[in-house]
């Protein structure tokens, strides 16, 4: 959090293109408060225009207010400087983004849809992943154990009733036969592998697509894209969205999907969403730089391809993985309707944010900027908020006397910050 934040209020901090706005700026303690005496002056700094322009400051009381139209999108600064004595210094800065209708019209939503518990090859319970990814300041997640749908909804089951600010989703990584390639399920209303599970059928269907192709694969490498289109129709015919995952994660001495399925899953894009920032550990890194280029030269060539980060944690407390990776979806909620529709429509940002490393982030430039923004300026008022609502979502699992209580008291409060820091 940048220190300003602890010694102002500043709203709003986004606001509509287009549209004339009123910023106030309230020092909340008397050393950060201009003197009575002083002569003010403010300053609007144009990020990308590099265009500067004089504010009329309005005093009431302590606060300070300044109106303007922000013509383009872009991130403003309002530099506040001081005259006192004849001597002139800057007192502070104050960033504001002004974003175009449609993305004002979001909010900036953090999730992480694939991750393992102890159902699968994870550490922890379904119930206590979901408790965590609150405290690290998630917004929404979905459990998804390998080959295994039932877990996710054990997550989502244990809070319905509580009404939370925070959305579990159903999910599963789906394994068809014979396949060797990942996929997630995300938000699905039915499992994949258990389709996959009535064999005859599977391998019926699957045949059936195989013999419809006009692909330049081998015959191992075409049955194996055959399946991947079957398990993601699937997940498309359940209301999910099929993400193709980790496509330079390395096994034995080889990458996960060979470089020749690869040019026809991203020349075809059967799946909906591409995972390019996974849980890699620091020393395998190398993955995601390899999915990211890969991403960044198929945009290149027209190919659109929503993406998403993930953690792909498989336990919680090991102090890796769990938090470093996730996606930033721009939604006007965390419905699931809503949710699907950004990522359909690319309003995503991978993120990879690890430990004691400036986060990087991925996916449209428009969208980046913004992000970059929020990360520092809004973002970590959000994450303080989650902290105590993860902990109080601990404690209920476990039965812990007043926990629900206080966990519907907490409600709400996503929804007010936001409102505050965005203008009308």
């Amino acid at each position: 959090m940048y220190p300003r934040d602890s010694f102002y209020r500043i709203t709003p901090k986004v606001v509509r293109t287009g549209r004339r706005c009123r910023i106030r700026v309230e020092p909340l303690f008397e050393h950060v408060t201009p003197p009575a005496d002083a002569e003010l002056t403010a300053m609007l700094a144009e990020r990308d225009t590099r265009s500067r322009h004089p504010l009329v400051i309005h005093r009431k009381g302590r606060a300070l207010e300044m109106l303007f139209t922000p013509a383009v999108e872009q991130e403003y600064v309002i530099i506040l400087s001081v005259t006192r004595n004849g001597e002139t210094h800057r007192w502070e800065e104050f960033p504001i983004y002004a974003v175009d209708p449609d993305l004002f019209s979001c909010r900036p939503w953090k999730g992480d849809v694939h991750m393992h518990s102890s159902r699968s090859d994870g550490r922890e319970e379904p119930v206590y992943v979901a408790a965590a990814c609150r405290r690290i300041g998630l917004d929404f997640m979905a459990l998804t154990d390998h080959r295994v749908y039932a877990p996710s909804l054990e997550a989502r089951e244990a809070f319905l009733e509580l009404d939370l600010d925070f959305t579990i989703f159903p999910g599963e990584e789906v394994h068809p036969p014979d396949n060797p390639v990942h996929i997630v399920n995300f938000g699905g209303r039915r499992s994949v592998n258990l389709l996959a599970e009535d064999s005859s059928t599977y391998k019926a269907e699957v045949a059936a697509l195989e013999d419809g192709l006009d692909v330049d694969l081998s015959k191992k490498e075409r049955w194996i894209y055959a399946s991947c289109v079957w398990a993601f129709n699937k997940i498309r015919e359940g209301g999910g969205v099929g993400i193709l995952c980790h496509p330079y994660w390395i096994t034995g001495d080889a990458y996960n999907v060979s470089q020749a399925l690869q040019e026809v899953l991203y020349r075809e894009k059967p799946f909906d969403a591409l995972e390019i920032i996974g849980g890699y550990y620091r020393h395998e890194m190398e993955s995601n730089a390899l999915a990211v280029t890969r991403w960044q030269e198929e945009r290149a060539a027209g190919r659109r391809m929503p993406v998403v980060g993930v953690s792909d944690a498989h336990g919680c407390e090991r102090g890796e993985l769990f938090g470093w990776y996730y996606t930033i979806l721009f939604s006007p909620t965390t419905e699931y309707v809503d949710l699907h529709q950004a990522i359909l429509a690319e309003k995503s940002i991978a993120v990879e944010a690890v430990a004691g490393e400036f986060p990087r982030l991925y996916g449209p430039l428009r969208l980046v900027k913004y992000a970059y923004f929020l990360l520092r300026e809004v973002i970590p008022a959000h994450d303080r908020l989650c902290v105590e609502e993860g902990r109080l979502m601990a404690n209920y699992i476990v039965g812990e006397e007043g926990a629900e209580e206080r966990l519907r008291s907490l409600q709400g409060r996503i929804g007010n910050l936001y409102r505050r820091f965005w203008g009308a």
